[in-house]
């Protein structure tokens, strides 16, 4: 697990660890809509910049994965899959929001890295 997550870019200050906690945590609430604004609106941070192209593409991957879950409910494969990614999605976002709070950038499993 340690290796999922890597040094911030920059040193962090307290202002842009709490920039990328929030980009985190309305990753749960609100899917990919926080991370793109953050993403747009704060270019002149880098570590918060890195935290919200992370989040946004864990988002990503995690609304394809929703529309391959929703097209399996056809075969009732999508009634287990569903859950099980909404508690992924869950767990990763706390665990990229105490790695943010921490200074750190948290590296998601299994996530399409889209935007670089």
């Amino acid at each position: 697990m340690s290796d999922n997550l890597q040094p911030a870019p920059v040193s962090g200050n307290s202002e842009s660890n709490n920039m990328a906690l929030l980009v985190w945590v309305g990753a749960i609430f609100f899917g990919w809509l926080v991370p793109l604004i953050m993403y747009l609106v704060k270019k002149d941070d880098a570590f918060v910049q890195e935290v919200s192209k992370e989040a946004l593409n864990w988002a990503i991957t995690a609304f394809i994965a929703g529309l391959i879950c929703s097209a399996l409910m056809v075969v009732l494969i999508g009634l287990i899959l569903l859950p099980a990614l909404l508690i992924a999605n869950l767990v990763f976002c706390i665990l990229g929001a105490v790695a943010a709070s921490k200074g750190q950038v948290y590296r998601v499993p299994f996530c399409l890295r889209l935007i670089k």
